[in-house]
């Protein structure tokens, strides 16, 4: 697969970056946070990124999609992870549309897939039930009940949980604790009677919420997929979340760097540019090929989504251990690199080390993905 962007996914890129500068910038990140905004996003950017097809890029025409691809979307969440944009793309249009597309019944995909493309319905995984990332370790019960089940459990660390119009509950309906055998995926509705939410003040500004579900009803037409076998799902839409995040990853440390180099050339000590000094030109220069090393990966996984999905689960484990690591560089770098400001609320700099740390933790960290790396590997 070539490790290059055709030119509409050049087109693309361009456009994002374009609107993402003037629309969503860093300083509206800022502006929610202080005025603890109830949303956490601005609600008419997110129709105007729907009017924009970014909700429906890997959507099928059938459903008012895009279809225009895995690697479409990689580049769009690129561009947000650059100006760290307050949006629920990520949670509905590469997680919450992967769950549907895979598992979803046609009358699901008919009724849900429409609404999603067009920024009517938001969606959000509720996986996590621990303090780290365990995506077989669920407690939370799923009992049958007449013609459906009862959800019974907690949930934590839901990215835009708190503002989904619908959750998709990971509930075990069998099997032991850590198994991957008798976990089912449900749709709840995040207002339905006995869920309990309860939204999250993240480091990063960044929306998510824990659940706690007493005793709530569904129905056989809310299940994705068979009951029971939902890992079947749930692992291939856990691998696109993490080549999708890897490259708003990506974008964040692109931008980062890039804000850094200009630092050094501006900044003059002892009559000259700091830049000009060899021991940070040797730390500027093992960022740049980190990043170049980087982009290859994510570009490589985002391909393999549409193009070789056998490869998915090696290649999302590499690109997430690696993106992991370069996003604590690269931040790490920048805010000693600008010295005293580097750590002051002042400068946005330090907007992207809060949110390298929030993200080396989203669905895996580096410790998960080496093991899960090694283990695929054969050893």
């Amino acid at each position: 697969m070539p490790l290059v962007l055709n030119e509409e996914q050049r087109l693309l890129r361009d456009t994002a970056r374009d609107f993402l500068s003037s629309s969503a910038p860093v300083r509206a990140l800022r502006k929610l946070r202080d005025e603890h905004d109830p949303l956490g996003y601005d609600n008419g950017l997110w129709r105007q990124m729907a009017q924009l097809g970014w909700a429906s890029i890997i959507l099928p025409e059938e459903y008012g999609g895009l279809d225009f691809g895995f690697t479409g979307l990689g580049v769009v969440l690129e561009e947000c992870g650059r100006t760290l944009a307050a949006s629920p793309l990520f949670a509905t249009a590469a997680v919450g549309a992967s769950a549907l597309l895979l598992g979803g019944s046609e009358q699901q995909k008919t009724e849900l897939l429409p609404r999603l493309a067009s920024g009517e319905l938001t969606l959000a995984l509720a996986l996590e039930e621990a303090p780290h990332h365990r995506p077989t370790h669920i407690a939370t019960r799923a009992t049958p009940r007449d013609d459906g089940f009862v959800l019974d459990g907690s949930k934590v660390f839901t990215l835009d949980g708190h503002s989904a119009d619908k959750l998709i509950v990971a509930a075990r309906s069998g099997g032991e604790s850590d198994s991957v055998q008798g976990i089912s995926l449900f749709l709840v509705d995040r207002d339905a009677t006995g869920v309990h939410c309860t939204r999250t003040v993240m480091a990063d500004s960044r929306n998510a919420a824990n659940f706690q579900l007493r005793d709530v009803a569904v129905g056989r037409g809310d299940l994705l997929g068979e009951p029971g076998k939902g890992w079947r799902i749930l692992e291939p839409v856990l691998d696109r979340g993490r080549v999708a995040l890897a490259a708003e990853m990506l974008g964040g440390a692109l931008e980062t760097f890039e804000r850094t180099v200009a630092y050094l050339k501006e900044r003059e000590q002892f009559g000259v540019p700091i830049g000009s000094f060899q021991a940070l030109q040797h730390r500027a220069a093992r960022m740049q090929a980190e990043l170049e090393l980087c982009r290859s990966v994510v570009l490589q996984a985002l391909s393999a989504v549409d193009e070789t999905p056998e490869q998915l689960p090696i290649l999302a484990s590499l690109a997430k251990a690696k993106l992991n690591e370069l996003v604590k560089l690269v931040t790490n770098e920048a805010v000693q690199m600008h010295g005293g400001i580097g750590v002051t609320d002042e400068l946005e700099i330090g907007f992207f080390l809060k949110r390298a740390r929030v993200t080396m933790q989203i669905f895996g960290d580096t410790g998960f993905h080496q093991d899960r790396y090694a283990t695929l590997s054969g050893y």
